[in-house]
């Protein structure tokens, strides 16, 4: 059973940092891209980053590009996403994804989702 289980969210400060980690399971997670996307609320989906199986290559939105660093670990079947600088417009629930690609159309669509996380930052 595929099983994408983020962990990391919570309430930070602006300027403040979080990282987020995905665990994976259930598949073969050095063959797949990983990705992160958000949403806030009453807003689409925005895919943030990705990062390919053997983290050669890597994927920011321009939103976040400069702050939020993608990485992973295929030893330990786990991908991160460590953000700095946090924004009040990075409130958004985010979810980790299991891919074949990078996501660098908004029309992209992962093969795995997790549940999502939700960040907060707030004063």
């Amino acid at each position: 059973q595929v099983q994408l289980v983020e962990s990391g969210g919570g309430l930070a400060q602006p300027g403040g940092s979080l990282r987020l980690s995905c665990a994976a399971s259930g598949f073969t997670f050095s063959r797949y891209a990983m990705s992160w996307a958000r949403q806030a609320p009453g807003k689409g989906l925005e895919w943030v980053s990705g990062i390919y199986k053997d983290g050669s290559d890597t994927y920011y939105a321009d939103s976040v590009k400069g702050r939020f660093t993608i990485s992973r670990d295929n030893a330990k079947n786990t991908l991160y996403l460590q953000m700095n600088s946090l924004k009040p417009e990075d409130t958004a629930l985010y979810y980790c994804a299991a891919g074949w690609v990078l996501p660098t159309s908004p029309l992209y669509e992962p093969d795995y989702w997790g549940q999502g996380t939700q960040v907060t930052v707030s004063s």
